[in-house]
Formats: C-alpha cells, sequence, structure tokens
C-alpha cells in the first residue's frame, strides 16, 4: 500500500485486512472539489477517473462504489457481481469475504463506519447519515457480516470516520423522532441550541447502536468535517463539494 499520510488508518492491527478514509488530499481535482475527489457529478470525470484510479493503486484492492440513498440495504459483494462493468449496487453498506475487493462509502458530513471480522475472514463498511442510522442500517450491517464471517457481534472491530460533529449537527424534531426522542425530553445526544433546534451527536448515536448490537471494539469518530475545511469535504458547510471515501478490504494475497 501506498497511502497518502493524511488520510485516516483504524488502529486495528489485522494480518490480512486494509482499511482506510480519504482526506481532500492527495488527488487531482480542482477547487472547489480540490483534490481527491471520489464522486462523479459536477467535478471534471476525468480528475474523478485520475482519483479513483490512484486510490486503487494506493490500497492494491478493487473498490466497490455504492449508489448510496440514505437507506439500510446491505449488499454482499463477491467478484462475479461486483465486475468492473456492473451497474453499481443500490445500497448503503456491503459485506465481502472476497479478497481483493473493497467495501466503500463516500461521504462528505454523514459518517462512514467500517467493520472487520477476526481472522480477516470478512470486512464491511456502512454509510451512516441520520436516516440510514435511523432505520437500522448498522444493526443490519452486523448482522449480514456475522452471517458471513461465521462471527458473532461480540468479535467484530468497528470503526468510525470523519463526520459532522456533535457541535454542528442541527437538527429539527423530526430528527428526534426519528430515534425515539421526544423534543421535551430529548436525551443526551441532542442539546438543545439557541435557535429551538437540536445538536445532535451523530457519531454517539452510532456507538449507541453498536454496542446495543453487541459489537465488541469501537473506535474512531473523533473527526468534524464542517471544522477542518483543509482537510474534509463538507456538503452542510459548502454546498457545492466533493467526496471522501472509506474503505475495508482483505488483501488479495489471501486467495493464495
Amino acid at each position: 500500500m501506498r497511502l497518502d499520510p493524511d488520510w485516516l488508518v483504524p488502529d486495528w492491527r489485522v494480518p490480512g485486512l486494509g482499511a482506510v478514509m480519504t482526506t481532500r488530499r492527495g488527488g487531482t481535482s480542482a477547487a472547489p472539489f480540490a483534490s481527491m475527489n471520489l464522486q462523479p457529478g459536477a467535478d471534471d470525470p476525468g480528475a474523478v477517473a485520475a482519483n479513483q484510479a490512484l486510490l486503487e493503486e494506493a490500497i492494491g484492492a478493487r473498490p466497490v462504489y455504492l449508489e448510496q440513498v440514505h437507506g439500510d440495504r446491505v449488499v454482499r459483494l463477491t467478484l462475479a457481481e461486483a465486475a468492473p462493468a456492473s451497474a453499481p449496487p443500490i445500497a448503503d453498506a456491503a459485506v465481502t469475504t472476497e479478497p481483493g475487493l473493497a467495501c466503500t462509502v463516500r461521504v462528505a458530513d454523514c459518517l462512514p463506519v467500517l467493520f472487520a471480522a477476526p481472522g480477516a475472514r470478512g470486512v464491511a463498511a456502512a454509510h451512516a447519515g441520520w436516516r440510514g442510522l435511523a432505520a437500522g442500517v448498522l444493526e443490519r450491517t452486523v448482522a449480514a457480516l456475522c452471517e458471513a464471517a461465521g462471527c458473532e457481534p461480540r468479535e467484530l472491530q468497528a470503526w468510525l470516520g470523519a463526520s459532522i460533529g456533535p457541535a454542528r449537527f442541527q437538527v429539527g424534531a423530526d430528527v428526534l423522532h426519528a430515534f425515539g426522542a421526544a423534543p421535551s425530553a430529548p436525551g443526551a445526544r441532542f442539546v438543545p441550541d439557541q435557535t429551538g433546534r437540536w445538536l445532535a451527536d451523530l457519531p454517539g448515536l452510532a456507538r449507541d447502536r453498536l454496542r446495543a448490537a453487541g459489537v465488541g471494539s469501537i473506535g474512531g469518530g473523533g473527526w468534524c468535517t464542517v471544522d477542518d475545511s483543509d482537510r474534509f469535504f463538507s456538503f452542510r458547510r459548502d454546498h457545492i463539494t466533493g467526496r471522501m471515501a472509506a474503505l475495508v478490504w482483505i488483501d488479495a494475497e489471501r486467495r493464495h
């Protein structure tokens, strides 16, 4: 691997497994997508393709991108179903036991969560915005990975990447209701602000759900995408912006 030194790497130390979250740095895109934008759309298609090629070369595995819809669907990736010419799966999480495929989610404020099963028997990545999180995307990912890897939730490691932080995520009553909280008693993860709305702790809500699902080890989650404009894309801050990626994979050498 030849990862950019600015990218975020979980401290898992699992032989045969790789994981990373990109930042803005290390790519070819011009402003406002500078520089490691991995999302096609308004950016120059050639720059995005170059960035995706740089990422694939850096990790030594093939990223499998999803068409993310802020839902709770989890797909299992296989070499046959994840051919380069295939249409992106419509889902917000992916699981694989196949070496050489990188479960990949793209974000610019939503929370990426990466998972590793013991012995590098399986990996997973989930895109957890508030809608997907409230719908159960993390619980479904845990169940799918445990089934695929033949393990228990307590044996899993989970890592939370960079997302909008608890001091920046202003929400309305609809978000409280989605998590079963009441405006009159919002609980520890929703703090009233001076505008009549609430500040939501997205990483904290994810940790609560992962613990309730029985996940044994939970790390990361200490970066705010909104606060650090030099390092992270943020849709809420900039509106027109790029996307970072969080990826986890089993080394291709484990096929042999």
